[in-house]
């Protein structure tokens, strides 16, 4: 497997870590929501509240490995980013690349 595919889906396993806290935060706020309704229940016991949010909690805790993973893991990939762009600007000179996007304006009109 070349390099580039490694990086791709190093990148692609980020963006899927970041779904996932999305839908996992999502259901976290579910369920302290639901939690609070249960608690405004005049029939609802202690047992149950107590239960809701530690469920809540456990999603929690999950959500918050997710986060420390995708802080090590973003802080790699930004660095990748980070090099890739210097190594193009070395290369790269700046004229090249604004007679492109001249060209490229110049296309659409």
């Amino acid at each position: 497997m070349n390099h580039r595919r490694v990086v791709e889906r190093y990148y692609g396993d980020i963006n899927n870590l970041a779904e996932l806290l999305a839908k996992l935060v999502n259901a976290y706020r579910l369920l302290i929501g639901g939690a609070g309704e249960l608690n405004g229940i005049a029939l609802a016991r202690k047992k149950d509240v107590r239960e809701a949010i530690d469920r809540a909690n456990e999603l929690g805790c999950v959500i918050d490995e997710i986060i420390d993973t995708l802080e090590q893991c973003s802080c790699e990939y930004t660095n990748y980013c980070k090099i890739k762009g210097d190594i193009l600007k070395s290369k790269v000179q700046l004229k090249y690349i604004l007679t492109e996007i001249d060209e490229e304006l110049k296309l659409k009109d």
